[in-house]
């Protein structure tokens, strides 16, 4: 006898559907409610209170744009993050589908469908849901969705991560400035949080920065802070960067997008190890340990004229050049093998491993993207799998992988989808796409975005 426990409601437009599903899912479930539209969905979550949705990803309104599901599973998500929401779709809307997965849905389901398998996905979102709410007798804190805490650096067995994790382990503990520089997806972030981690701050927080993503306007509110009333929005006063991270390490990402001449206050606060508020006039002591990163040539930028060469010598102290993941191919399979576990686990497939033909594929790619690359493409795979092992075919997946085409329109087309799913933040649309913020300026230039 099926467990008959928890509420689901079911929000799609077709009437034959919501039909079907009133008489399979009374079995398994207590109560079942469905709507034809989520134009009163708000109004029934309040109401209904179900540990489950089964949200249809399109719906018969003057949006009509194909992403109605992302934006109603944002809108359950915001109001109450507890509930599971399964995605019911088209195969034609697979990719929407991913996406959502990655924003938060527990799974998806194809229509046409089969009875077993949906079950048994809306069952499992049910269980997840009580235990997390404690409605099966017990509280859990368990994060909803996303990976555990990152796991420690993966070092591998190449030879020149070889090199990099001896000199980790020699100025980890010192207070020694570090430059980190390579290709986009190389890891720069793990190998400073790696750098925190094992030294003598790590008791205090790391504090990130993505300097080239911060407005020229805002440079100084965000990394120095403001006193209340310095500019016309500045109703408190405001703490920056370098004193959330007093006591421990300050992380400046994309530090060679930083116009020239915000890169000379830049300078005078390293140099003096203090702050001055924006509209202040006292001078704040602040002990960090500095971590610089970049994807650009610095000396070659320093010849430029375009980044200064006093600032590039006080970042400079130790040089760690991160290696492309085409010269670490030893390293890919394993690396793969880890997102396989990561992944599995979150989307909740019953993935062992790679089958040979994936492995013979992953090691031949060419991974301009790096590791954040391989980590999409295999995120990617695991969602969409069904078999116990990724296979070649599983890793061969059409659509964007952190490469853009060589083709223009598919290029332009990837762009334009990038900007707007990262709702116009360049850097998070370049890192997404695998390359510089400067080469998505131009690409953007180019297309007329």
């Amino acid at each position: 006898m099926a467990s008959k426990k928890g509420k689901i409601l079911i929000v799609d437009d077709n009437a034959g559907i919501r039909q079907a599903l009133k008489i399979l899912l009374p079995v398994h479930f207590a109560e079942v409610e469905t709507l034809p539209s989520p134009v009163t969905l708000v109004n029934t979550l309040d109401r209904f209170r179900p540990d489950v949705v089964l949200l249809d990803m399109n719906f018969n309104t003057s949006i009509n744009t194909g992403n109605e599901g992302l934006f109603w599973l944002g809108e359950i998500k915001q109001m109450m993050p507890e509930v599971e929401v399964v995605l019911f779709t088209a195969y034609a809307d697979i990719q929407l589908a991913v996406e959502g997965m990655k924003k938060g849905a527990f799974d998806f389901i194809v229509k046409p469908w089969d009875n077993e398998k949906l079950v048994d996905t809306l069952t499992a979102a049910r269980d997840k849901a009580r235990k997390a709410m404690g409605r099966d007798g017990r509280q859990e804190d368990i994060p909803h969705s996303g990976l555990k805490p990152e796991s420690p650096m993966f070092w591998g067995t190449s030879k020149p991560m070889a090199v990099i994790q001896k000199t980790v382990r020699k100025i980890a503990p010192t207070d020694a400035t570090v430059l980190i520089t390579g290709e986009n997806g190389t890891g720069k972030d793990v190998l400073a949080r790696e750098i925190h981690a094992n030294s003598l701050r790590n008791g205090k927080p790391m504090v990130a920065v993505d300097a080239g993503a911060i407005t020229e306007t805002l440079f100084e509110s965000e990394l120095f802070g403001h006193v209340k009333g310095a500019f016309t929005d500045a109703h408190t006063d405001h703490v920056g960067k370098f004193e959330q991270a007093d006591g421990g390490t300050l992380f400046l990402d994309e530090i060679g997008n930083i116009p020239l001449h915000l890169q000379a206050k830049l300078l005078r606060v390293i140099q003096s190890r203090s702050v001055v508020r924006v509209g202040g006039s006292q001078s704040i002591p602040v002990n960090i340990r500095l971590i610089c990163a970049t994807n650009m040539d610095l000396e070659a930028l320093v010849r430029e004229g375009r980044f200064r060469e006093d600032l590039y010598y006080r970042i400079n102290t130790v040089h760690i050049a991160l290696p492309p993941l085409r010269e670490r191919k030893e390293d890919i399979v394993p690396l793969a093998e880890r997102f396989v576990a990561q992944f599995a686990e979150k989307y909740h497939r019953p993935l062992t491993g790679l089958d040979e033909s994936a492995k013979l594929v992953l090691e031949n790619g060419r991974w301009s993207g790096n590791i954040r690359e391989l980590q999409n493409r295999i995120e990617k795979a695991v969602i969409l799998s069904e078999g116990k092992y990724l296979t070649a075919k599983d890793i061969q997946l059409d659509g964007p992988t952190g490469n853009l085409s060589h083709d223009t329109a598919e290029e332009e087309r990837l762009v334009r989808e990038a900007v707007l799913r990262c709702n116009g933040n360049i850097s998070a649309a370049a890192k997404s796409l695998g390359i510089s913020r400067p080469t998505l300026y131009a690409k953007m230039k180019k297309y007329g975005l």
